[in-house]
């Protein structure tokens, strides 16, 4: 096999392999079988262009166009020109395709359904990189610059999925890679051979450099292949150690967060606010699941999947507690009195077939849980968590939960928490600002207990606080948020939700944020539809004797507990809470409720099912730490500069060779044999290879002879290789001066005869920057033959002796 083919192989197997990063995006993988086929027939396409041969650029021309055609025959031959060639018909069939395709990319969550517009942005995407990373690696024969295609491809794809295979895609992504710079290095130095020895690269007796079919690079090549798989070990394992962000909560995963044997295990902390902004954002708000209920009203009924009670000043997550098998009946909530009033209902929950996450939807405090499957128990949170690949995607199950109704008196008459738990839920971070806390001391000004303080919370953020439900603010979600957010009085529940719950921590109340879904809306026959549009965040509070209770400060949205409301005002409430009309004018505003009859919820009536706005801003204003900057940008910073290293090692090693040097005999000689080295490793960067095996002037004619130098530069390279010959046969040999001058001048004058892409080649792809693997593999057999030494030393010597 030439190396050519090997190289065009090598090409398309690398695309193809970064291209399967893309399959956990859609739920279908039939398209990549489809781009396999297509991407070997481009690469046939490219293979015998080369092979006529036509010029480079036109070769690239040719794929182009095959490649338009087999994109035309696969998705538009209906329109096209006798199947194959693209009219104005089939453009605009292009077009539209295209625009179907970003239309269900921004409304569906991952894995989206495989729909023609999707597939053709897969299938054309996979050609588009497979031609640049042929053109690049084959056609132009630059392998190291056709990895940026490469990475591009396998960004969008990682950016986008979520889950714990991403290290497979990075796995199979960077071997590509790799095995492409292989075959690159391999059929480079399988022509020219293992050049430049010297005595220390001596060949076996009878045999040339190039004797034994290229054998002479095998040790460079093994070098390489040790390198190359020691790079990507690291690229595997220095990422653990550090920071990332984690999957969400409301969007699909489809990981198991499980660890552990048995019933033990730990559950990790994720961070729901991209997944949740993602569902307020879709433009066609599809139902998630729908329910039945034993419940004669529905509107305290929050589908929970996660509480968030962790806050380290950057944003609100779930601790990272222990899980266990979950009990036939789940023990009661904790601070839950028997004297308070509650009601058992039993529901029967659905989940879409789309719809895949790792944490089970239920309301809470659920009592008991029937599904089939491999979940677990999370006692402090009271939620029940997927183990290891275990979702919601398709399931249908049962939950029976207590509607808890303290009244106002028992909240008020609250006790003080556990020492324990009041600790935990009433940290702060250092990094809070004070307006925080003045804002919350000043809000509750002239309350006598917690209950009391609560509702004044809820009430500021609800109604007299003039905030407005916005979701195109950028408010965030940190420390410096908070106090944004509490300027701006604008946002969208995960703001009012973390800015109450941080509000209340300051003043000694235990608070957590809970993440899941309103009640959602009817759907008929005593059924309820729960939709993306319906993901949302409030705060609970702890009262002793009560538990863990919801709260609901978010205007527009979810409904006023019916114990916060007799110590609201009820006066002007309908009209001092701010809702622009806009963001309440929705399909779903109709939902009748006839629970709520308190002025402070006339207008949250209007928005509780109400579409949220298209637009959400980003979920964490404040930054990434400072670590994780610094680690980022000295990412980027590699990724930048790794390209450049053959450039810039060729101008070090330049920059000393043709440096001063001393006056005795060995400095002139070495100076000498430098600037010779200097002078044949520049004529091999222009594509002139050296040949140890003649002698200097042999080889300054050669140098000179395809170089097509003219009398300059010629002139310049006998005198140097006239001073190597005295430095090699003369008893004393004398210095002779100008031997950098000289270098110059033929460097000169070899780029000024070769083409553009020799010349780009030279600066940016040294051919002679090969010596590095040398040089690493000399020094790694030089390492393993002094260690081999030792040991066998060490292995000899009498036990009784001491070195």
């Amino acid at each position: 096999m030439s190396g050519g083919t090997r190289l065009s192989i090598s090409a398309t197997l690398a695309t193809f392999l970064a291209s399967c990063a893309l399959l956990p995006l859609v739920d279908k993988s039939s398209w990549i079988v489809q781009a396999a086929i297509l991407l070997v027939i481009q690469a046939a396409v490219g293979a015998a262009a080369r092979r006529v041969p036509l010029p480079r650029a036109l070769t690239v021309a040719v794929q182009a166009v095959v490649t338009l055609l087999l994109l035309t025959l696969v998705f538009a031959r209906q329109q096209a020109l006798g199947m194959v060639i693209p009219g104005p018909e089939a453009i605009r069939h292009f077009g539209d395709l295209l625009d179907a395709g970003g239309t269900d990319v921004s409304r569906y969550m991952i894995p989206a359904p495989l729909s023609e517009g999707i597939r053709l942005m897969l299938v054309g995407g996979t050609l588009v990189i497979g031609l640049a990373v042929d053109a690049l690696a084959v056609t132009f024969r630059s392998a190291a610059p056709a990895g940026l295609p490469l990475l591009a491809l396998y960004s969008v794809a990682a950016g986008l999925s979520e889950g714990s295979t991403d290290w497979l895609w990075f796995l199979l992504a960077a071997g590509g890679y790799l095995l492409l710079l292989l075959a690159e290095g391999r059929d480079r130095l399988s022509q020219w051979g293992r050049v430049f020895g010297g005595a220390r690269r001596a060949e076996p007796a009878g045999q040339g450099p190039l004797a034994d079919g290229g054998g002479g690079a095998l040790a460079p090549v093994r070098t390489g292949r040790r390198i190359g798989v020691l790079a990507l070990g690291i690229a595997l394992v220095v990422p653990l150690a550090l920071p990332a962000l984690d999957g969400g909560l409301l969007g699909p995963s489809g990981t198991g967060v499980g660890s552990g044997p048995g019933g033990g295990g730990t559950i990790s902390a994720v961070n729901p606010l991209v997944s949740l902004q993602n569902s307020l954002n879709q433009p066609e708000d599809r139902e998630v699941m729908s329910y039945r209920t034993t419940s004669e009203q529905n509107t305290d009924l929050y589908l929970r999947i996660v509480a968030l009670d962790e806050f380290d000043g950057t944003t609100w997550r779930p601790s990272v507690r222990s899980i266990t098998d979950v009990p036939s009946e789940l023990p009661t909530p904790p601070g839950l009195g028997p004297d308070v009033r509650r009601t058992e209902v039993e529901t029967r929950i659905s989940a879409a077939d789309f719809y895949a996450q790792d944490w089970l939807p239920m309301p809470y405090p659920a009592s008991e849980v029937s599904i089939a499957g491999r979940w677990r128990f999370e006692q402090v949170g009271r939620t029940l968590v997927g183990d290891h690949g275990q979702t919601t995607r398709g399931k249908s199950y049962t939950v029976k939960s207590m509607v808890v109704q303290p009244t106002p008196q028992q909240l008020a008459n609250a006790g003080p928490a556990p020492s324990g738990l009041l600790r935990e839920f009433t940290k702060v971070p250092e990094s809070l600002p004070g307006v925080v806390t003045s804002t919350a001391r000043k809000v509750t000004r002239g309350a006598s207990n917690n209950y009391e303080r609560a509702v004044k919370l809820q009430d500021y953020f609800a109604v007299d606080g003039g905030f407005t439900y916005n979701t195109q603010v950028q408010a965030g979600s940190g420390s410096a948020a908070i106090a944004r957010f509490l300027k701006q009085k604008e946002g969208f529940c995960v703001h009012f939700a973390f800015s109450m719950a941080a509000m209340a921590r300051t003043l000694g109340i235990p608070a957590r944020v809970a993440v899941g879904f309103t009640p959602g809306s009817p759907a008929g026959d005593n059924k309820y539809s729960v939709g993306l549009r319906d993901a949302h965040a409030w705060p609970e509070l702890y009262f002793e004797g009560v538990g863990w209770t919801r709260f609901e400060p978010t205007p527009t949205r979810g409904t006023v507990p019916e114990y916060t409301q007799e110590e609201t005002p009820s006066g002007d409430a309908s009209s001092s809470a701010a809702p622009s009309d806009d963001t309440s004018a929705a399909p779903s505003a109709s939902q009748p409720s006839a629970s709520q009859s308190c002025s402070l919820t006339e207008r949250k009536e209007g928005g509780c099912n109400s579409a949220a706005p298209a637009a959400v801003g980003g979920a964490t204003d404040d930054g990434p730490p400072f670590g994780t900057i610094l680690l980022v940008s000295l990412a980027v910073l590699l990724v930048l500069v790794l390209p450049l290293l053959p450039m810039l090692w060729r101008k070090r090693i330049r920059a000393l060779r043709l440096g001063a040097a001393g006056r005795t005999d060995a400095d002139v000689a070495g100076r000498t044999l430098a600037a010779w080295r200097e002078l044949t490793d520049t004529a091999w960067d222009h594509g002139i290879p050296p040949d140890d095996s003649q002698t200097p002037r042999k080889a300054a004619a050669r140098v000179v002879r395809l170089g097509r130098l003219e009398a300059d530069a010629a002139d310049a390279v006998q005198r140097i290789a006239a001073a190597v010959e005295q430095v090699l046969y003369a008893p004393r040999p004398e210095p002779v001066a100008g031997l950098g001058e000289d270098v110059r001048r033929v460097h000169d004058g070899l780029r000024g005869r070769a083409s553009r892409g020799t010349r780009a080649r030279a600066l940016l792809a040294p051919r002679s920057a090969v010596r590095v693997t040398w040089a690493l593999s000399e020094r790694w057999e030089s390492l393993r033959a002094g260690l081999r030494a030792r040991w066998t030393e060490a292995r000899s010597r009498p036990s009784g002796q001491q070195s």
